[in-house]
């Protein structure tokens, strides 16, 4: 291969299939040759033009569902970022030499995301491939004895299609009237970002991908009783979906009042692990909870198997706070008290708590994430923490989408 530069403009146009290109706005960009030739339109009849503009419905066929169809299919290629491929359509197009009459036109469309810089999506590309011809030989030639068979077949296969389609989109609304509740769900049961006293923090959460943007992991803050303090807390619930959710806020709810009461951090989560013996879902659930005296300097810190927190002192020392960790919640059948542990810190440190689905990978042994982590601590150490958190997110969740929830806290000290 020379260094010859590819014109990418003539590879288009050249390409054998049916491919348009449509901004967000569902407006012709461009198309190639064959499109046009296939459609018997000219570049000047679409380009600038919104596509149902150029293709409506047949106005005279009431069932004509070929333009709803192709809008919900682009649509979601424009909400989900990813390729959608449709059933087989009948899209009826109004004839170029006879205004007013519409061809009966079978298609098999493809549609796909462009994406920019910024990972949205700023192109579409419509890939069309017509199989009108093809329904057309199924039915034979009239007077063979195979016709009658022949357009049987071709009515089989078009309304099977038809119901597919029809069944995906109800299926889709289903999913995006359960994906609005479990939303407002998850906002309802996690607090947004706060300000703790003068000392700022960043919160993030993360679903796995797939799983309907909510999940088990959980964050919380709250002001605790006497002096100027404030317990931190995070906590993993086993799956994904409304039901693990429901078992987070539960759990977050628990500890979170227990913490206003308790002693420190290893009270709260005695308590919290007799809790999670009678709620249904809390098995090998996981929690973690910081008691931060601002005016001492000092965390106290417990763990119920749980990653450990990580305090970013000023001059870039990362210290793994891991000199209380205990078993989950359940994990004992009569109540133990847990262990805790204490550190300073001078003004200046960052404390971090996360969920395990930042720093576990599979095939990966877990001492190379946490590493990973601390690293990326200590060199984004001076960011502001709504900064270093979105870098720590960056820099250590895959670029697809990581495969496990993830909820990240970072507090300013």
């Amino acid at each position: 291969m020379n260094d010859t530069a590819i014109d990418y403009a003539a590879v288009f146009q050249a390409l054998p299939g049916m491919v348009a290109l449509l901004t967000p706005g569902l407006v012709y960009a461009d198309v190639n040759v064959e499109f046009l030739r296939a459609t018997g339109r000219s570049r000047d009849q679409m380009i600038g033009r919104h596509l149902f503009d150029v293709f409506p419905d047949n106005p005279n066929d009431a069932a004509a569902s070929g333009m709803r169809n192709l809008e919900a299919s682009l649509r979601r290629v424009l909400a989900t970022g990813e390729r959608d491929a449709m059933a087989l359509q009948r899209y009826d197009v109004e004839s170029v030499e006879r205004p007013g009459e519409w061809d009966e036109r079978y298609w098999s469309p493809v549609n796909a995301p462009v994406h920019g810089p910024d990972g949205s999506v700023v192109l579409l590309v419509h890939r069309v491939e017509e199989v009108t011809e093809l329904i057309r030989a199924r039915g034979g030639r009239e007077g063979d004895g195979h016709g009658s068979r022949g357009r049987v077949l071709e009515a089989e296969l078009y309304t099977r299609a038809r119901e597919l389609q029809d069944l995906n989109e109800r299926l889709r609304l289903a999913h995006a009237r359960e994906r609005e509740v479990a939303i407002a769900l998850q906002e309802a049961m996690l607090p947004a970002r706060r300000q703790v006293g003068h000392h700022r923090a960043a919160v993030r959460y993360r679903p796995a991908v797939g799983a309907l943007n909510v999940c088990g992991d959980w964050y919380d803050l709250v002001d605790l009783v006497g002096g100027n303090r404030i317990g931190v807390s995070v906590g993993d619930v086993v799956g994904h979906g409304l039901e693990a959710a429901g078992v987070m806020g539960q759990l977050r709810s628990a500890l979170s009042a227990a913490s206003r009461v308790a002693e420190g951090p290893a009270e709260a989560l005695n308590v919290l692990g007799r809790y999670a013996h009678v709620v249904d879902g809390a098995e090998s659930a996981t929690a973690v909870t910081t008691f931060i005296d601002f005016d001492h300097h000092t965390i106290t810190y417990s763990s119920a198997g749980h990653p450990p927190p990580m305090l970013v002192h000023a001059d870039g020392h990362v210290e793994c706070l891991d000199r209380a960790t205990d078993p989950p919640l359940d994990a004992r059948p009569t109540p133990t008290p847990r262990p805790q542990a204490c550190t300073t810190y001078d003004d200046g440190a960052t404390l971090v708590l996360y969920t395990d689905g930042l720093v576990e990978r599979r095939r990966e042994d877990i001492d190379t994430g946490l590493n990973r982590l601390a690293d990326a601590l200590s060199r984004h150490r001076d960011d502001d923490p709504e900064t270093l958190a979105d870098a720590v997110l960056f820099e250590l969740l895959p670029a697809g989408g990581a495969t496990d929830d993830t909820a990240l806290v970072v507090v300013r000290l």
